[in-house]
């Protein structure tokens, strides 16, 4: 397909003749067939609501085609409009837009459709089993037609993946609002969820799915290795000084668990994760992320002894059920230093979680076929995981949730995790780790991507950001100095590590005056041709202010307010108006739907001074909400970063908590 030929597809959004039927890909790793939940009549309006998108003249084929979808997969996806180009990120010039945000916007979406970087990109879910970028490929070509078509007096508004339409605004409005699977929370429920997914009226975007700002695993990797990096040290004794040759045992190798052999090969330890799914193990080998794959428990038994003794840095890859690695490893009495989880069991009845004794594919068939024993099964694979890990921390390993609802999910299923006072037994990586040392100081997962597309402008971004890093260290406080050592050491280190899947992009994990300085210096470079095309910067939803979510980013926050989302509302709402591109809000992500509210942005950094203004005002909001809120809920960290930051910006003043004598407490109470 030419270059024309790819704009005028775009410019013509949904085709007025009907497209050929695209055959059944077997090469693509599709999503499972998903339960058969609607009744009749609502079937009848899943096919009403479906056919709207399309004139009367079409209805008579598609209503039979859709009617057949839904039947065998338990949604409609319109197979037939996917497109015929190859889907990934371009460079920005190709695209046919009428401002560079569009055309940035755009690139995004794309990145996030692309095969290399998609879980199941035919049925337009990035990662997580069900972070879907839209619901059916209508949906994607509208959407893409009126990005082609907007001005920056317009903004697009766009409902759970359905382009509402272009509205009036202005050029400092956003250029796209999202939202995604905001329901009314009594309608919550994971049963929820298929009901309106499977009708057509939301869907589940995940985290950077459905706002459009996925990169690939590296997404996840520098986070995911700043946890196993410090979960090592608490390892640490005179004996050992450092994390060679430890054991480092978890699961999955998806959209954002496959992260983990390469944030363990980064960290310097032997990583072991199992994978049930043969075609997600085999791209992440193909992509370099893994090193070995092993589908024998004997043979890698032994090769995980090797390892351990020769101190090597190496990923491997068990193929096969996670529950049979760990009885294994139980049995055997493997010293396992850390462990950990990373299957989607925010999504544990549709494909986020295999249970042990079923073969892959006989789970596939098992969720739609007989839902009800299929979740049996899982809630008693459950079990036996969680005892074979007690098991292996009862002789020393540390483990640690990562946020994926395993411990809660494990919990409903009766497993022994619970501990003292009605806690979990286990801490979670962000009550442990990352929400004192990072969340709390504003360090995140902040992110950018080249539109330009060319490696030798991500090579200039990294060394910008390492320069400012390298710059702020010298006055950075104690309390965040090891902090910057370790993200200077990352960025300086990323291009080694070959971390680029899909568009050129780069995560690092920075404070507010790191990414501020850092996104004003590429707005510098844009300016004076040292780069040679805008870049998109954003971040992550897992971050210092984005996410309200009880089990994961807001787990270190003890006064009470864990399970409210005014943080999450409030970051979307200032975002907007001090200067994103785009805007995103969702229900779910990570731990599940009804268990968490995330938001994010995009931003264009072209190198005008309107950027300089976006980057200043909204970037500071973005970091220094989250810090207030968890300074407030008297966070030590957080209450340090917030006087430092208003002793350095006028205007900012935060109301700080006064610390109150619990024994005081405790005695009023008695009288």
């Amino acid at each position: 397909m030419t270059l024309q030929e790819f704009q005028d597809d775009i410019r013509a959004g949904i085709p007025d003749r009907l497209p050929a039927v695209k055959p059944y890909d077997k090469q693509i790793n599709h999503a499972p067939r998903r339960k058969d939940i609607l009744s009749e009549e609502e079937k009848v309006l899943a096919l009403k609501n479906a056919l709207r998108y399309f004139p009367q003249k079409h209805h008579a084929v598609l209503a039979k085609e859709f009617a057949e979808e839904l039947e065998k997969y338990g949604r409609i996806y319109m197979y037939r409009f996917r497109p015929d180009y190859e889907m990934y990120a371009r460079p920005i010039e190709e695209y046919p837009a009428r401002c560079k945000q569009a055309a940035a916007i755009m690139l995004m979406i794309q990145n996030n459709l692309d095969k290399a970087v998609a879980q199941h990109p035919h049925e337009l879910i990035t990662y997580g089993g069900n972070g879907a970028v839209f619901q059916n490929w209508a949906q994607y070509r509208l959407t893409m037609k009126y990005l082609s078509e907007m001005t920056e007096n317009q903004t697009l508004v766009m409902y759970s993946g359905h382009p509402m339409g272009l509205f009036p605004s202005h050029p400092m409005a956003p250029r796209v609002v999202v939202t995604n699977g905001m329901v009314i929370p009594n309608y919550s429920k994971p049963d929820d969820w298929e009901r309106f997914n499977a009708l057509g009226v939301s869907q589940y975007g995940q985290m950077t799915a459905g706002s459009y700002m996925y990169i690939g695993p590296q997404g996840i990797v520098h986070g995911t290795t700043i946890t196993v990096m410090n979960a090592a040290r608490k390892r640490f004794n005179k004996e050992r000084k450092d994390a060679r040759g430890m054991l480092f045992v978890t699961s999955g190798l998806g959209g954002m668990s496959g992260a983990q052999p390469k944030a363990g090969n980064i960290s310097g330890v032997v990583s072991v994760v199992a994978e049930i799914n043969p075609k997600a193990a085999q791209k992440r080998y193909d992509q370099g992320w893994v090193d070995e794959l092993h589908t024998s428990l004997d043979e890698l038994i032994g090769r995980i002894r090797k390892a351990v003794a020769d101190k090597e840095i190496v990923s491997l890859a068990y193929v096969g059920n996670v529950v049979d690695l760990w009885e294994r490893l139980a049995k055997e009495e493997i010293n396992v230093d850390l462990g950990s989880d990373q299957t989607s069991l925010h999504n544990p009845w549709a494909g986020g979680y295999y249970p042990v004794g079923l073969s892959y594919e006989a789970s596939n068939k098992m969720m739609t076929e007989e839902p009800v024993r299929f979740k049996e099964c899982v809630q008693e694979s459950l079990r036996r995981q969680v005892d074979a890990i007690n098991k292996l921390t009862a002789r020393g390993m540390y483990f640690f949730d990562y946020g994926n609802a395993f411990l809660l999910e494990a919990s409903r299923a009766g497993a022994a995790v619970m501990g003292e006072g009605g806690r979990f037994r286990y801490p979670s990586y962000v009550q442990d780790i990352m929400g004192p040392m990072f969340f709390d100081y504003g360090f995140g997962p902040f992110r950018w991507v080249c539109t330009s597309g060319k490696p030798e402008d991500l090579a200039e971004t990294d060394r910008l950001a390492a320069e400012v890093m390298e710059e702020i260290r010298k006055t950075a406080p104690d309390e965040i100095k090891g902090q910057m050592e370790d993200n200077i050491h990352w960025i300086k280190e990323a291009a080694k590590n070959k971390l680029v899947v899909g568009s050129q992009a780069r995560i690092l994990y920075a404070d507010c005056e790191g990414r501020t300085k850092i996104a004003l210096a590429f707005n510098e470079a844009v300016k004076n041709g040292k780069l040679s095309a805008p870049v998109v910067l954003g971040r992550d939803h897992h971050d210092v202010s984005g996410t309200d979510s009880p089990y994961r980013e807001t787990s270190n926050i003890y006064d009470g307010s864990n399970r409210t989302a005014d943080m999450a509302i409030q970051n979307v709402i200032g975002d907007s108006f001090r200067g994103a591109t785009w805007v995103s809000i969702h229900n779910g992500g990570g731990v599940g739907w009804g268990e968490v509210i995330n938001g994010g942005f995009g931003m264009v950094v072209d190198g005008t001074a309107e950027a300089e203004t976006r980057i200043r005002e909204m970037l500071f909001w973005d970091v220094n909400n989250g810090i207030a809120r968890r300074s407030w809920a008297r966070n030590d960290g957080a209450m340090s970063a917030i006087r430092r930051e208003m002793e350095r910006t006028p205007g900012l003043r935060v109301t700080l908590p006064n610390m109150a004598d619990v024994e005081l407490i405790r005695s009023a109470l008695k009288h």
